[in-house]
C-alpha cells in the first residue's frame, strides 16, 4: 500500500528538505572520537582563519612545505601551502568554507580528512566540491601537511 502526503504536507515537502539541506551544511560536525576532533581542529582553525583573512593564524595549522592540489576545470593548479596561505589576501567580501560529515582516517602520526565543502563569498554558495587534509602530528600536534579540492559551481 502506496502513502500519500496530504495536500497542505507535500507543499511543505519542498521547503522542509530545503531546511534540512541547509541545517546539514551548518557548523563544523562532530567528530565521533576524541582523537577525530584532535586531527578536525587544525582543520576548522584554518578556515576560521581563512574566514578572518589572517595569514598568521593560517600558517599556524600547517606544515609550510606541504603542497596544495587544487582541481579547477579538470587541470591541476598546484603549490606549496605557504603560497596557498599568501594567495588569502584582505578583501571586502565575506568568505567562509564550511565541511560537512568529515570521515576521518588516523594511523599513529598521520590522518587524512575526507569532507564534502561549500565555499560561501557574502554568506551565498559560491562553489562546492570535496575537500581533503593529509595531516602530520608533529611534536603531538597535528598540522595540515596537505590539501587536496576539487571545486564546482552547482552547489544546492
Amino acid at each position: 500500500m502506496r502513502h500519500r502526503l496530504p495536500l497542505a504536507a507535500a507543499r511543505r515537502a519542498p521547503a522542509l528538505l530545503g531546511l534540512a539541506a541547509l541545517l546539514a551544511w551548518t557548523g563544523p560536525a562532530a567528530a565521533a572520537t576524541p582523537q577525530e576532533q584532535a586531527v578536525l581542529a587544525p582543520v576548522h582553525a584554518f578556515f576560521a582563519a581563512m574566514s578572518r583573512y589572517d595569514q598568521a593564524a593560517m600558517r599556524a595549522q600547517v606544515l609550510p612545505e606541504g603542497g596544495a592540489t587544487l582541481m579547477r576545470h579538470g587541470k591541476p593548479v598546484q603549490l606549496g601551502l605557504g603560497a596557498f596561505v599568501d594567495h588569502v589576501k584582505p578583501g571586502k567580501q565575506r568568505i567562509e568554507e564550511r565541511i560537512r560529515d568529515p570521515l576521518v582516517r588516523i594511523d599513529d602520526d598521520i590522518a587524512v580528512v575526507w569532507a564534502p565543502y561549500v565555499f560561501l563569498v557574502d554568506g551565498k554558495p559560491h562553489h562546492c566540491g570535496t575537500d581533503v587534509f593529509n595531516l602530520a602530528r608533529v611534536d603531538g600536534r597535528w598540522l595540515i601537511a596537505g590539501i587536496a579540492d576539487n571545486s564546482r559551481e552547482d552547489c544546492r
